[in-house]
């Protein structure tokens, strides 16, 4: 006998049993993100010592790049606290409201859900997460709409699974554009790339705007309607609002904390800081930088608060989600470091002859798509837009120079191939299944249909548009010997 939240047609039922199977095996098999870097290491250490390369160096290499990331997991992990905290503040939670009062029907809902998640992505990849499950909550509650729910979770995970990377917040980019974030052994092949030559190409805003489209028309086509559509009831989500919870001061101590003159004192402050760079840096520049970037969304964060206990209160709310940066990142630098500094007697390391496998093995035609599919492959396993690329960097740009391919193209090749695996690996799913009270195995097969289709998609683009750019040597910076 049918279950009632499950779907009647035939199709639906074929797309929900392959959903559910593909993500059992992955909930079976798929161990915790940490476990992924720590194999990694232990892989990546094996393969230079088959190179060559001694114990020794191989172990120092080790110590040596596990603290190369200090700054950038900072970054990481403030990057995500502010944007957390600026999704839950009370103004934004009553603008999340209002747009969920704007769609007319559950399919529509759908497609809105996916459209606001992709362009939040575009600003913040750690925001659109909370956005999106926010948003959705917000649709949820309108029962009139009959918007299945499991469809609309999916719909506001899009913004990671399809466009994050190709915005703002991309990591890659952002540490291409930024020499004080990049490792020594990365900016000495590639240089200093700036966002010019990245996320503001021309051919990566059509890119950008071709996935947008076409994954709004697959969410909307592909959510169920009627009778087939499981509302949030029906399956336990929980989109009930969420009060600020914040109680009023009892003793002297506590009045500073509730007291909004700090909170203007401080932005008060980061607004002379905010004038002053404007003034005398052009746009790009100012938000090129990563610490500029997270110090916005602190300042935004702040006033949107208003008042400091209402603004430590979310910042305490957004610590289970930074843990795995923090011990997840030191070991992407160890990696990197093992792959480009442990080196046999030849002076040859790992990096090295992956670099040399790229070269012998593509022409300058199809390098972009092959180190597309590599990349999308290796997301699976190193599920990390900074850390994975600072892993493949030093071979992938190597090659690149070699072959003569546009550098900033690469890094969008790498960008656009990243997001890739997001839509079928559970792990970003968390933050916005554990607002919403569901499961991976919930939304995985709404993911995984935009999976299958934007392989080939993305895959094209990136062969097609490489084709309309030059390549031109990297820039270094002031002492920096390549």
């Amino acid at each position: 006998m049918q279950k009632k939240h499950e779907p009647s047609s035939a199709a639906e039922g074929t797309l929900a049993r392959w959903a559910l199977k593909f993500t059992g095996i992955a909930e079976r098999w798929f161990p915790d993100a940490f476990v992924f870097g720590a194999l990694a290491v232990v892989i990546v250490a094996l393969a230079a010592f088959v190179n060559g390369a001694s114990p020794s160096d191989i172990g120092k290499s080790f110590g040596d790049g596990y603290w190369s990331l200090i700054v950038f997991t900072f970054q990481m992990v403030l990057m995500v606290v502010a944007s957390y905290v600026v999704a839950i503040s009370p103004p934004v939670a009553r603008f999340i409201d209002w747009l969920g009062s704007i769609p007319k029907t559950g399919r529509g809902a759908v497609a809105f859900i996916a459209t606001t998640s992709m362009l939040v992505s575009l600003i913040g990849w750690a925001m659109c997460l909370i956005f999106g499950a926010f948003l959705v909550r917000a649709c949820a509650r309108r029962t009139e709409l009959q918007m299945d729910i499991r469809a609309a979770s999916a719909a506001g995970y899009l913004g990671l699974g399809a466009t994050w990377a190709l915005g703002l917040s991309s990591s890659a980019a952002q540490l291409q554009a930024n020499a004080a974030s990049l490792p020594k052994n990365i900016i000495s092949i590639t240089g200093v790339i700036p966002l010019t030559e990245t996320i503001f190409l021309w051919q990566s805003m059509v890119m950008c705007a071709i996935i947008l489209l076409l994954s709004v028309v697959i969410a909307y086509s592909s959510a169920p309607s009627g009778g087939n559509a499981v509302t949030a009831e029906q399956i336990g989500a929980k989109i009930s609002r969420e009060t600020d919870g914040i109680a009023r001061p009892t003793k002297p101590s506590e009045w500073m904390e509730y007291s909004p003159l700090l909170t203007i004192a401080l932005v008060a402050l980061s607004v002379l800081w905010f004038s002053r760079e404007f003034a005398t840096q052009s746009v790009i520049t100012v938000v090129s930088n990563l610490n500029t970037y997270n110090f916005f969304f602190v300042t935004l964060a702040l006033l949107l608060h208003w008042r400091p206990r209402s603004f430590l209160n979310a910042v305490g709310k957004s610590m289970p989600a930074v843990g795995g940066i923090l011990v997840q990142y030191p070991l992407y630098g160890s990696i990197a470091a093992i792959l480009t500094t442990a080196k046999n007697a030849a002076g040859v390391s790992v990096s090295d002859q992956l670099a040399h496998f790229f070269i012998n093995t593509t022409t300058q035609s199809t390098f972009p798509v092959v180190v597309g599919i590599y990349s999308a492959v290796l997301g699976l396993f190193v599920p990390s837009g900074g850390g994975k690329w600072l892993l493949e960097a030093p071979y992938v740009m190597k090659a690149a120079n070699e072959l003569q391919v546009h550098l900033g193209w690469m890094v969008q090749v790498y960008n656009a191939a990243e997001a890739l695996p997001n839509l079928i690996n559970p792990l970003f799913m968390v933050p916005m299944l554990g607002i919403l009270g569901m499961k991976a195995r919930d939304v995985v097969g709404f993911t995984f249909l935009q999976f299958v289709i934007h392989v080939p998609v993305v895959l094209f683009l990136l062969w097609f548009l490489a084709g309309t750019l030059t390549y031109t040597p990297p820039v270094f910076p002031p002492g920096v010997i390549p």
